[in-house]
């Protein structure tokens, strides 16, 4: 006998991993630093920081995609716990980025391009699985215009991936790594997603409307 999915169960679990995935961001603060040093160790603050709205932006992405849809299947639950498999193991390239670009921990060139791979890595797979996520409830929807909405969105992430993996191959040539270029490349995502508003609003209009 086959049982309808419950999305509700889906959105609980998810809540209760990225509640630990905060945990594990307050965990990995070092252990040896009294309250007094962290007050006045404003790179341990930017870190956690930078972290945890990461986290908190991701978290988001995640909550936005239920509301726009409450489709759920066997693919979608693969895809979802591919998602925070990679989100809970991101916390750590993210942390040591954010340090290593203060200059909190000094690593060599190809240390860091290893560094700003595993980063892009972790973005790669995070997107792509919000992408495929979006793609699998359009081709299920009936509804029109939640159909087309989701299709947007599906192509929207698939802009994030597309970005990642040119920061990959940066990374992996060390192309401008000097000046953070494989890291820099992201700033392109504004522009890319404005325009690909543009295209897909004045493509798809008379659907819309």
């Amino acid at each position: 006998m086959k049982f309808p999915h419950n999305s509700n169960r889906v959105e609980d679990f998810s809540d209760g991993v990225f509640a630990f995935a905060a945990t594990l961001m307050a965990v990995l603060i070092d252990m040896d630093e009294t309250m007094v040093s962290l007050a006045y160790n404003g790179s341990v603050f930017i870190t956690f920081g930078v972290s945890f709205f990461v986290l908190a932006a991701l978290w988001w992405l995640h909550y936005n995609y239920f509301r726009r849809t409450k489709y759920m299947d066997n693919g979608i639950l693969a895809l979802n716990c591919i998602l925070f498999f990679v989100i809970l193991y991101y916390v750590f390239p993210l942390k040591s980025l954010v340090n290593s670009l203060q200059g909190k921990e000094i690593i060599s060139l190809e240390a860091l391009a290893s560094l700003f791979q595993l980063y892009s890595l972790g973005f790669v797979l995070i997107f792509l699985c919000l992408a495929l996520m979006y793609f699998r409830a359009y081709k299920k929807t009936r509804d029109a215009e939640q159909g087309l909405e989701l299709y947007f969105y599906a192509r929207h992430f698939g802009i994030y991936v597309l970005v990642a993996i040119s920061s990959i191959l940066l990374a992996k040539f060390q192309v401008g790594i000097h000046y953070g270029v494989p890291g820099i490349i992201y700033a392109i995502l504004g522009p890319l997603c404005y325009l690909h508003g543009v295209y897909f609003n004045k493509k798809y209009k008379s659907a819309i409307e």
